[in-house]
């Protein structure tokens, strides 16, 4: 079985939005090849919440230099996934309590 969610976020952007009180969003780090359905799945059955919509964006992994003057290059960092969850009215997810 492929592990969906890797990790929540904590940055200042998803905490802020986390916070709203109209339309709160929540933030994960997520396997590359998943989708949309897989991810409010998992978020619903981890958390125990129903999920409204789920907004996805996709980084590409960064091109590294070894030999920064010669300009050689020796790899890449890794490409990841974001997702933001947008949960229905009056649900909450405490992720804090995990920390």
């Amino acid at each position: 079985m492929v592990r969906i969610l890797i990790k929540p976020l904590y940055t200042e952007k998803v905490t802020k939005m986390s916070t709203d009180e109209k339309d709160p969003k929540y933030g994960f780090v997520v396997e590359f090849g998943a989708n949309k359905i897989e991810i409010a799945k998992a978020v619903e059955k981890k958390y125990n919440v129903e999920v409204e919509s789920v907004k996805t964006i996709k980084y590409k992994g960064k091109i590294k230099s070894q030999f920064r003057k010669s300009g050689r290059y020796s790899g890449s960092t890794a490409r990841y996934k974001k997702a933001y969850v947008t949960l229905k009215k009056d649900q909450t997810i405490n992720l804090y309590e995990q920390v």
